[in-house]
């Protein structure tokens, strides 16, 4: 799910922070901008229009606007409507420079909309990126719970009444932190990071079942609650089944892939009595280590075969 951002939505949420003018009023605001990255028009306006991507928001800097009033203003108006026939969602002029007549009649023709700022290009972009990084994020809703674990994104998967909620509300009772639960979105920033949050309406409210529907800040408090954490291991809770092989030394590790990131995944088999909680604990601080560079399972299998290395070589060279 990829959500489109409108130029009438960046203005509504961004017009104060951007400090933005809009100078063509009579423009249409529903023009979706699809492309996370803005960026500046550069050999588009000496004619190589080869590379403009549609969709991506353009800032008009003070060499754009010097380049243009360096040409004569017809061919300035040719080099515009070269530029503006591909998909131009919304342009930008920083540093409050002043837009000439020809350039907002010219953007008018292809109903461009034309906002001027009086931040420089470069505050511009590193306050226009992130919102658009962030909106335009490719997202998934996922159906499990996801808890914060000594700093570390646990999200519990598993077939419903497996004890998602039950393990997470546990968790929370140990002083853990919930993000959200049953239904969880995932957002990738970046290459291979991916955020987890909760719906908005949700507001860190979790089912339980044989009670309803609990509160869980108005339970355990503001300490008990994130808006959102980066999904770091996934943990797959599934009944116990006497005929499956389970990983038992750690050398061998499952992974599972979210929105194209490959992330470590723990499976961990269900019976009466297990501690589910302390396990999920244990499952967060042992990748801490793994991410501080210790892996206590190698670790424990050097050390074996360095211990059995005399004895196979006695082996060996016994030939009776």
């Amino acid at each position: 799910m990829k959500r489109q951002i409108t130029v009438a939505e960046l203005l509504k949420e961004r017009e104060e922070s951007l400090e933005l003018e809009n100078l063509t009023p009579d423009a249409g605001l529903d023009r979706p901008i699809s492309h996370p990255n803005p960026t500046s028009p550069g050999l588009a306006l000496a004619g190589f229009t080869e590379r403009v991507r549609d969709g991506r928001a353009q800032v008009f800097g003070e060499t754009e606007m010097a380049y243009l009033a360096h040409l004569k203003r017809n061919v300035a108006v040719e080099r515009l409507r070269g530029f503006f026939h591909h998909e131009v969602p919304v342009v930008f002029i920083s540093k409050g420079i002043e837009v000439p007549d020809y350039f907002l009649s010219t953007a008018m023709e292809y109903e461009i909309p034309v906002f001027r700022t009086t931040l420089g290009t470069g505050i511009f972009f590193q306050r226009l990126n992130p919102y658009l990084e962030a909106g335009l994020a490719p997202t998934v809703s996922l159906h499990g719970s996801l808890s914060d674990v000594y700093g570390v994104g646990l999200l519990f998967v598993g077939e419903s009444g497996i004890g998602k909620s039950e393990c997470v509300l546990d968790l929370v009772e140990r002083g853990h932190r919930l993000v959200a639960d049953d239904l969880v979105f995932a957002t990738r920033r970046g290459h291979d990071i991916v955020i987890g949050h909760g719906h908005e309406f949700q507001r860190h409210h979790m089912e339980i079942r044989g009670i309803g529907i609990i509160d869980v800040r108005a339970l355990f408090g503001i300490r008990a609650i994130r808006q959102q954490k980066r999904i770091e291991v996934v943990v797959q809770l599934e009944a116990w089944d006497d005929g499956r092989e389970y990983n038992r030394t750690g050398l061998e590790q499952d992974h599972t892939d979210i929105l194209g990131v490959t992330l470590p995944k723990v499976t961990v088999p269900l019976n009466p009595g297990k501690n589910i909680t302390v396990i999920s604990e244990v499952v967060a601080m042992n990748h801490l280590l793994k991410y501080a560079g210790i892996d206590p399972a190698l670790e424990f299998d050097q050390r074996l075969r360095a211990a059995m290395q005399p004895v196979r070589k006695y082996l060996e060279q016994d030939y009776e």
